[in-house]
């Protein structure tokens, strides 16, 4: 039985219902939603001025083209292809890491996007222009580092030939001459440099020794060809960016035995010089130089063997991690951005050199204590 009829319900004839205000509290709380909600809108679409590193593809450089644990269809070739020379089976892998950056000067993430990647350890962010220097596109970046990975094939070649003992006409080359330098009135570009003080110059690494070791305060004596004609010049280097140097872009002019064939499309920079040399060394040396175990590393290499820095090592280690690596040849230079970032289950050796890496394969290969052999610490 109901107490009221809906006429009791109703206010009087004309007179409207009593409205009640909605409290402070209700104004304050929709407007902080409102707030929140146009905040992650802009976020979610607004770009913001960093790009952002996260691991890219594994390759081995003792199998194909393909990206480690890629499943194609297509057509696939040798990463490291020797014609004409005797070579010899090999297992496991050598594997080189590249970076993945998402965003470039035209396209960049949206803050949103930034936000997540800050609590991630794979990922790293980075000012735009850390990535991309201000004046240039990403066509040019992109063409630089195409550049820099030829030289670094070029040069992995000559490091892992020269390591196996063979013969062949190398010289380091004057590339570029640096206005207003000491060098700009004496060398030209193709110079062949020989000598610092009468000390043979094998390599670009021994000649900025060399230079270092000279100073600034008297002359050093270069022995050079031009024209294939020898003589000594002087050159007082001078000092720039807190190093001696004496003006010039210096590289390398090789003239190997035979080919090797390099394929790997779409990746640049000069970091896998190192992975590049050892596979070159795997497939033309009976045995397993790895152990027939997976192996992932990297690092810039010079004809001398001598292994340099590179970037984006963190988000490598995870890279070589989900390849199913176990150890990793990281460049001793980099070591300070290795401690700390270790991820779990990866043993992460320092190397300075191509003997280094070949001390610690030959540990892995055999079985035998590693415990002597350079690491980056883990914390």
């Amino acid at each position: 039985m109901s107490l009221f009829t809906d006429d009791d319900l109703q206010p009087p004839l004309g007179q409207q219902p009593e409205r009640i205000a909605p409290s402070k509290r209700v104004i304050v709380g929709w407007s902080m939603i409102a707030v929140a909600v146009v905040v992650t809108l802009v976020l979610a679409v607004v770009p913001a001025p960093y790009v952002i590193e996260q691991p890219g593809p594994a390759y081995n450089t003792l199998g194909t083209d393909e990206p480690v644990g890629a499943n194609s269809d297509g057509e696939t070739k040798p990463l490291i292809s020797i014609p004409g020379q005797k070579t010899y089976p090999t297992k496991g892998s050598l594997d080189l890491l590249t970076v993945s950056v998402v965003g470039n000067p035209d396209t960049r993430p949206s803050w949103f996007e930034i936000a997540s990647a800050w609590f991630d350890p794979s990922k790293a962010v980075l000012p735009v222009d850390d990535v991309f220097p201000p004046g240039t596109t990403t066509e040019q970046s992109n063409a630089e580092n195409a550049a820099l990975m030829v030289n670094s094939q070029q040069d992995a070649v000559a490091a892992a030939l020269n390591k196996l003992g063979y013969e062949f006409p190398e010289a380091v080359a004057v590339k570029q001459l640096i206005k207003g330098t000491p060098a700009a009135d004496v060398l030209k570009v193709g110079d062949e440099i020989l000598s610092v003080n009468g000390k043979a110059v094998p390599g670009v690494a021994t000649l900025r020794k060399l230079v270092t070791e000279n100073g600034t305060e008297k002359a050093a004596q270069l022995g050079i060809v031009r024209d294939g004609v020898a003589s000594t010049v002087q050159i007082t280097p001078t000092r720039s960016a807190g190093q001696v140097v004496l003006g010039i872009g210096a590289g390398m002019d090789y003239t190997f035995p035979f080919d090797v064939k390099i394929q790997l499309n779409n990746v640049g920079g000069p970091s896998a010089g190192q992975m590049f040399a050892l596979g070159i060394m795997d497939k033309l040396t009976p045995g397993y130089l790895n152990g027939g175990k997976r192996v992932a590393g990297t690092g810039t290499i010079d004809n001398e063997g001598n292994v340099g820095a590179i970037g984006g090592i963190r988000q490598k280690m995870f890279g070589a991690r989900d390849a199913g690596a176990t150890v990793f040849l990281a460049p001793a230079s980099n070591c300070d951005e290795v401690t700390g970032h270790i991820p779990s289950g990866l043993d992460v050796f320092a190397v300075k050199t191509l003997d280094d890496s070949i001390k610690v394969l030959d540990a892995v290969s055999s079985g035998g204590s590693t415990s002597d052999l350079a690491r980056c610490p883990a914390s």
